[in-house]
């Protein structure tokens, strides 16, 4: 009996339970010295001088570098960013900073208090420049970044534009701005790295990265070393959500400091470093416009999005390529265009973040939706309902160059209502109002599709190996990186439901680019579905390599002998009373058994759900409550029902937290606001109910197991559930929308300053 699709427990978590987690900080060498980063105080100015003798004389230090004493070559970019030469990543500022943070020194000292005094006494002669910190203006800025650029827009990337429709015929026409703030990952583990520059220049690294391979290959070039002198090593991660994708400016310059001062060095992150200097999410501005017939069904779509790239467009170049791939969301419209334009800001870089680019894009499609619902005068659910994309209609390709894999939307939907309890909700809603409560109900509503697994660099592929161990037990080793989100156990179950045996007798190997031959960065919520199937193949080639060896000691012909995958066991077919378990096979082979898995997954796949939030708004002050959060997801095959559980619970949280709580903000001189878990309003546990989630299942065809990814399903949908959900609350009262995160500052002002509604019809259905 396959254990697929079974709740197991989680393996990794006794540990992580009992305090017995080993992070970068945990595993370093122990005589590594301290490296602490001047960074600078200003947002934007000309470099005059950077005085480094004061700090080189305080006590315990090792060495203080500034750019050109530093050693390093600058990072490498990432395709498919426009990257001129003058936009190389130098690790350390040289004659211009342009963010406040951006380092401009790197100090190494024997303790980290030492470090951190030694840091203060670095003394930086700025010029000021005019900071560019609105991106909404950052074209029109009469001061640019890059003086070689001559504008703060990027060079235009490529991307095959579907005309903008005409919206002349459309009976209801809706156009407006919508912004989708600017987010910290904040993971409870901030950046933290170490390395060991050997005599003999090899360099080892601890990092704490989502891609080992990625890590040691942009370690490499900076430390102009060749990738095999350079080993990757990750231990347990304590969050990355996409922001950890590759190694930090700070993270590659150790390497080089590790050679200056001949010893280990480790670098952790302070918080207030983190929400400053650490790429941040979202941060796209987005023009819509919607239109289609009175009877709801919607007929035209125009998005353009304006992208923020801060200071240097180390994400800039994806992000809105992923956004446009989900911009027609689950809507079978027949003219969609999306078009959009990337400038620089005098702000910390944009990266991925949960999500990456797909929640942009459902938040606006979804708000839209809602928003075109009310000027029809038609319930939202049925608005959805009657532009859905049949499930017949798979694979379905969009107008913005997606083929979603298979999908069932409508089913996400009901299955929402049906635990809402939507009718019952809308009734109680026109109660509250009718009795005048000042505590107002709302109800809102988000279907999504996003796409996991898209890759720009050809199919997807991870690597997975097993290896039968002397007493039958097995090793299995694996490419992607775990990072809290059950890895090791959703591993263990495929490679163990292969061969047979109990996940207990699965050992795991990662994160270590010595034992590792290659790997993928783990982004995309790609895991199970790329690594999954290549651990299938694993098994199955190991399982056939075994009959050979079964043969012999039953003596019968290998194509005579069967393997009952139930029990793990050979026998000759027709007399299963004899037979041959692995720890015989591994006790006859004089080599252990080892097999490599091979599967390349060719198209990325797109799963797709439903939520609906139930918020109270308390009228007379603007606070927000989150009453209820449902989600029906459907992410194709379920592994382990727990896992992806889990998984929409953590994603969910996220949607919650960038609707009402959590934005990085900056003044007008490019200061950080937000630089501390004070002022940077996190999500927590008290803020959230407990969440009702179901799951459904339309397996994809594009991998043998039919899996999607879940990682980031949770995180799609929630935030424009929640979202719309408080601005159904207040909409009788004259507002039409707001911009996340909606703080009881924020709503309360307006409905203050709301005007008195027109009468409108009773949405229908």
């Amino acid at each position: 009996m396959s254990i697929l699709g079974n709740r197991v427990q989680r393996i990794e978590d006794v540990r992580f339970l009992l305090g017995q987690g080993r992070y970068v900080a945990n595993v370093a060498p122990p005589d590594a010295a301290a490296v602490v980063f001047a960074r600078s105080s200003m947002a934007h100015a000309k470099l005059l001088a950077v005085e480094l003798d004061q700090a080189r004389r305080m006590p315990g230090v090792l060495a203080v570098v500034d750019a050109e004493s530093l050693g390093a070559n600058p990072a490498p970019g990432s395709s498919p960013i426009p990257r001129p030469d003058f936009l190389q990543r130098h690790l350390l500022a040289t004659d211009r900073v342009r963010f406040v943070g951006q380092p401009i020194a790197a100090i190494v000292a024997d303790t980290l208090s030492q470090a951190i005094d030694a840091a203060e006494a670095v003394v930086v002669d700025y010029e000021p420049l005019d900071a560019v910190i609105d991106p909404r203006r950052a074209g029109a800025h009469t001061t640019t970044l890059y003086d070689e650029l001559r504008s703060n827009v990027l060079p235009a990337m490529p991307l095959a534009e579907a005309p903008i429709p005409d919206f002349s015929d459309c009976d209801v026409v809706l156009t407006m701005e919508i912004s989708n703030s600017r987010m910290s990952a904040a993971p409870i583990e901030p950046r933290v790295a170490a390395a060991h520059w050997h005599a003999d220049d090899t360099l080892t690294c601890w990092s704490s990265t989502q891609g080992p391979h990625a890590t040691r290959s942009q370690l490499a070039v900076v430390a102009g070393l060749p990738d095999q002198s350079v080993r990757v090593i990750v231990p347990d991660l304590g969050g990355g959500f996409g922001a950890k994708s590759g190694p930090g400016l700070e993270e590659c310059a150790l390497g080089c400091l590790s050679r200056i001062v001949q010893r280990p060095v480790l670098w952790v992150e302070s918080r207030t470093e983190n929400l400053q200097a650490m790429c941040h999410g979202r941060a796209q501005y987005h023009t819509v416009t919607m239109g289609g017939r009175a009877d709801g069904r919607i007929t035209h779509y125009h998005l353009h999005n304006l992208a923020d790239a801060g200071y240097t467009p180390t994400g800039a170049g994806f992000l809105p390529f992923l956004t446009g791939m989900v911009a027609q969301g689950c809507y079978d419209i027949g003219k969609v265009a999306y078009t959009f334009e990337t400038v620089l800001t005098n702000t910390s870089t944009i990266g991925a973040f949960r999500g990456a680019g797909r929640p942009e894009a459902i938040a606006t499609l979804e708000r839209a939706v809602d928003l075109f619902a009310a000027e029809a005068g038609i319930d939202p659910v049925e608005v959805r309902r009657r532009n859905f994309i049949e499930p017949d209609s798979f694979p379905f390709a969009t107008k913005t160059g997606s083929v979603y894999d298979s999908g069932r939307f409508a089913e996400g939907l009901r299955l929402a209502c049906d635990i809402a309890g939507y009718e019952q909700l809308r009734s109680d809603q026109a109660t509250r109002r009718e009795s005048g409560s000042k505590k107002l109900l709302g109800i809102g509503v988000a279907s999504f599709v996003e796409v996991t697994a898209s890759t720009t660099s050809g199919p997807g592929t991870e690597y997975g190996a097993v290896t039968l161990l002397n007493d039958g037990s097995f090793r299995v080793d694996f490419g992607a990186t775990a990072m809290g989100q059950g890895t090791e156990t959703t591993v263990a179950m495929i490679a163990a439901d292969g061969l047979g045996v109990g996940v207990e007798q699965i050992t795991l190997r990662s994160g270590d680019t010595n034992t590792i031959p290659h790997s993928n960065i783990t982004v995309g919520a790609r895991t199970t579905q790329v690594l999954g199937p290549t651990m299938v193949d694993a098994s199955k080639q190991m399982v056939e390599a075994a009959k050979s060896i079964a043969a012999q000691l039953l003596e019968a012909a290998e194509d005579d002998v069967v393997f009952d995958q139930g029990t793990g066991a050979f026998a000759v077919a027709g007399t299963p009373a004899i037979s041959i378990d692995w720890p015989a096979i591994a006790a006859a082979t004089e080599v252990p058994l080892a097999t490599v898995g091979e599967f390349a997954q060719e198209s990325p796949t797109y799963p797709s759900g439903a939520n609906i939030a139930v918020v109270e708004v308390d009228a007379e002050t603007g606070s927000v409550e989150l009453l209820r959060l449902i989600a029906a997801d459907d992410a194709g095959t379920i592994i382990n029902p727990m896992l992806a559980e889990g998984q929409v619970h953590g994603g969910l949280g996220a949607g919650v937290a960038q609707a009402l709580y959590e934005e990085i903000v900056y003044d007008v001189d490019g200061n950080l606001l937000t630089s501390n878990f004070v002022d940077y309003s996190i999500l927590s546990a008290p803020e959230v109910p407990s969440f009702e989630t179901t799951h459904y299942e339309t397996p994809s065809p594009n991998n043998p197991l039919g899996a999607k990814g879940i990682g980031e399903s949770g995180a799609i949908g929630s935030t424009a559930a929640v979202q719309n959900a408080v601005i159904d609350a207040i909409r009788h009262l004259g507002v039409k929308h707001l911009d996340m995160p909606m703080t009881p500052q924020k709503v309360w002002a307006a409905i203050a300053n709301a005007s008195a509604p027109a009468p409108t019809k009773a949405p229908s259905n």
